[in-house]
């Protein structure tokens, strides 16, 4: 990407501020690209979040959704945690709350709820353990001793988790509005244009997208795949953000999204401009109130006990 005298300018003053604020810059994979490049990390929520907690830096610029910066707040409650633009948020997080959990608590009493990382604080401190797409199946079958297992928000991820871990569970009926724009007619038509290319696809995806793909896996879990030496070309189900780092990470290679309708708009809401701007005001910040961040993190420590850091591994951005 070749920046323009404009962003050479930006980039100079964000890195100044980041340094003068003893900043961390954090950025998701499917943020867009000239955020990818600025960051200091890149890679999905959790990890991304565990790297923070391990620096000595004192402000975090999380260039993700609401509930991202939510868990940098949950896991580094010393430090001050920026999100740059407040309406960057996550639907399917939205989809689900506090109360409506409880509720469904209450129906099913016996029942330890599992809820994916891509919830609120308040969600996250009404369940039992968090899990990511990484390790879903794998905290699943830790449960074996649930008489039954809620699985909240997203009805997509937790079908996935039941075929692979064959274990049933209560859905909530959430799912992410930009993996469900990606469509089997999609792989279909791309397999017979690119014949020796592999397909893999987010587990948020539609069982039928799923069946197709070669490999279902996180987005770190993706980068991995396309690093594979027999992979040259790839079919990509997931939103069109990753495809920045896959390119950058494996010139040479050739990487086709699914859908180019796939695009989180909420993703797209942090630029330059704003992360100079949350620097310069330390605005907006996210923090967690301490009663709910304690509960919150119960149910995240619950997830790291299964192993989370050996089997789901990020990248530094260069």
């Amino acid at each position: 990407m070749i920046e323009s005298d404009r962003d050479l300018q930006l980039i100079e003053r964000i890195l100044e501020l980041k340094r003068r604020r003893n900043a961390i810059i954090l950025a998701h994979n499917y943020q867009l690209g000239e955020v990818q490049d600025i960051a200091d990390f890149v890679g999905d929520s959790l990890e991304l979040s565990q790297k923070a907690a391990r620096t000595d830096s004192e402000v975090i610029v999380f260039c993700g959704v609401h509930f991202m910066a939510e868990t940098a707040s949950i896991l580094c409650p010393e430090k001050r945690v920026l999100l740059p633009d407040i309406h960057a948020g996550c639907p399917m997080a939205d989809m689900i709350t506090a109360d409506q959990l409880h509720r469904k608590k209450g129906e099913h009493p016996n029942a330890r709820v599992v809820c994916y990382v891509n919830t609120t604080a308040e969600v996250k401190a009404e369940s039992d353990v968090c899990c990511t797409s990484a390790n879903a199946v794998r905290i699943v079958e830790g449960l074996n001793d649930a008489e039954e297992i809620i699985f909240v928000p997203d009805q997509y991820l937790g079908h996935y988790i039941m075929t692979r871990a064959g274990r049933e569970m209560i859905l909530w009926p959430g799912y992410c509005p930009t993996h469900v724009r990606i469509l089997s007619q999609d792989i279909i038509r791309l397999r017979d244009e690119y014949p020796r290319a592999k397909v893999v696809v987010h587990p948020e995806c539609r069982p039928e997208v799923i069946a197709l793909a070669d490999e279902a896996t996180s987005t770190s879990g993706i980068c991995r795949y396309a690093r594979r030496d027999e992979v040259q070309q790839l079919i990509v189900g997931t939103e069109m953000g990753i495809i920045h780092r896959l390119r950058k990470e494996n010139p040479g290679k050739r990487f086709i999204p699914i859908s180019k309708q796939a695009i989180c708009p909420n993703m797209k809401l942090i630029t330059l401009e704003k992360i100079l701007w949350s620097l310069q005001e330390m605005a907006p910040e996210v923090k967690v109130p301490e009663e709910i961040r304690l509960r919150a993190k119960a149910a995240v420590d619950r997830m790291l006990e299964f192993g989370y850091s050996s089997i789901h591994r990020g990248s530094h951005a260069e």
